[in-house]
């Protein structure tokens, strides 16, 4: 296929497209269906643990500490292979790789079981490297097909395509597992993950068709492989003579611990403690807080713009930082089905507003001379993965050693608490 020239509107909505075939993982799997999956196997051979490398480690804790070795991987190979791509031009290469490196995990999550815990983690494991992985080279993608005055709105078309496609995937799979016996929905469920990949793998197939290859003959050699953490390590050097963005960074690490915690273990909580009744009302109860949470998001991330404008971005943040505190004090008290709406409806309100704001608030401290702002936020995107590491073994930790979710989600309070103290030294005055 002839390379389309950038800002080609075949171009772009092939870009955008990626969206739609990838975001199904983070919908199906990440959020709802396959959290159901697996509290659903523990439920049925009616425990709570399980031995693993001659630990005993509590259900509750296996995801979470999963979750943060896969982000961790993530932490260290993303500046790395980004280095490699841009000097060898094969993007395309490393996004193929991931989306068929997730892709085909998430159909393999077909034979998850406890019996062979070990492979199945490793699969799950897999699964997420391969979509965050991919997520790397499609953002970086952006420049490279789209001129900079189109770039804010195909980007915004591709979170509605992904949004869009995500919705009607879940809908699917819900209703495979809703219209069989309950004896019957856990194959159901399996047969999701495969729908899930097979969505994933096709459908990009119409994205690859189009974006551009830049394959070059350039040889690799050892100082390119570490130039990634070069351009990191720079951005340090900057950042450390920049006092509002060192203090901004510094709490944007700690309350995005929690943040990117809670949004990542949200369903497993509600699968786990709150008192459905029976396992359809179970399903039907996560998979609609999960879309009160993506919904309210949207309109979170809209109002706490206007907000913005009249009071700032660090007046916001604390305010927010404040509500995510409350909340998590609320959560701790979550019984009833009603009670976990009401919390998914406060999540989704905080979330979208908290997400947004903290990376415009970012790209406003950014000096206006900086000559290079992907690599600004390329510090930006490893300092939230390596938060996500912490705040999961701190929540898998907590939850393994007392038992109890709750206690988990009470403990995060303490880095919003900080987070919120630390907001406080940011100069207001900067924005």
């Amino acid at each position: 296929m002839k390379n389309l020239e950038k800002g080609s509107p075949k171009l772009m909505q092939a870009w955008a497209f990626y969206d739609w075939a990838n975001s199904v993982y983070t919908l199906v799997i990440a959020s709802t269906i396959f959290p159901i999956y697996y509290g659903a196997l523990f439920r049925q051979k009616e425990i709570e643990e399980i031995q693993l490398a001659g630990f005993t480690i509590q259900s509750d804790a296996l995801i979470p500490y999963v979750t943060a070795i896969g982000f961790l991987i993530i932490a260290v190979i993303s500046p790395l292979l980004s280095g490699i791509a841009d000097y060898l031009g094969n993007k395309k290469f490393f996004l193929q790789f991931f989306c068929y490196l997730g892709s085909i995990s998430c159909m393999s999550l077909y034979f998850f079981s406890l019996e062979n815990i070990v492979v199945s983690l490793l699969i799950y494991l897999l699964a997420l490297i391969g979509f965050w992985g991919s997520l790397v080279f499609y953002n970086s993608y952006l420049p490279d097909i789209a001129p900079k005055e189109e770039q804010d709105r195909i980007s915004a078309k591709g979170f509605s395509l992904g949004y869009i496609g995500s919705v009607i995937l879940l809908l699917i799979c819900l209703a495979m597992v809703l219209l069989v016996d309950e004896s019957k929905a856990i194959q159901m469920m399996r047969y999701s993950f495969v729908l899930v990949g097979i969505w994933w793998i096709g459908f990009s197939q119409y994205t690859y068709y189009y974006l551009p290859n830049h394959r070059n003959d350039k040889k690799l050699h050892v100082d390119i492989i570490f130039n990634g953490f070069k351009e990191l390590n720079k951005v340090w050097q900057q950042i450390k003579h920049i006092i509002a963005l060192r203090r901004y960074l510094g709490a944007f690490f700690v309350y995005s611990m929690a943040v990117q915690t809670i949004m990542i273990i949200a369903a497993y909580f509600g699968e786990k403690e709150v008192n459905w009744g029976s396992d359809s009302k179970r399903t039907i109860g996560l998979i609609v807080s999960i879309l009160v949470i993506q919904l309210v998001a949207v309109f979170g991330a809209w109002i706490t713009s206007k907000l913005v404008s009249k009071y700032g971005n660090i007046k916001i943040l604390i305010v927010l930082n404040f509500l995510w505190i409350c909340i998590c004090t609320y959560a701790y008290f979550v019984i009833t089905p009603n009670d976990f709406y009401i919390a998914a409806f406060c999540v989704g309100l905080v979330m979208g507003g908290i997400q947004s704001l903290s990376r415009s608030t970012y790209s406003k401290l950014i000096p206006t001379d900086a000559k290079d702002t992907t690599s600004f936020f390329s510090f930006y995107d490893v300092a939230e993965k390596i938060g996500i590491v912490i705040g999961m073994l701190t929540y898998g930790y907590i939850a393994d050693i007392t038992g109890r979710i709750q206690n988990a989600i009470l403990f995060l309070i303490i880095f919003f608490i900080v987070g919120l103290l630390l907001l406080f030294r940011v100069p207001k005055n900067k924005i």
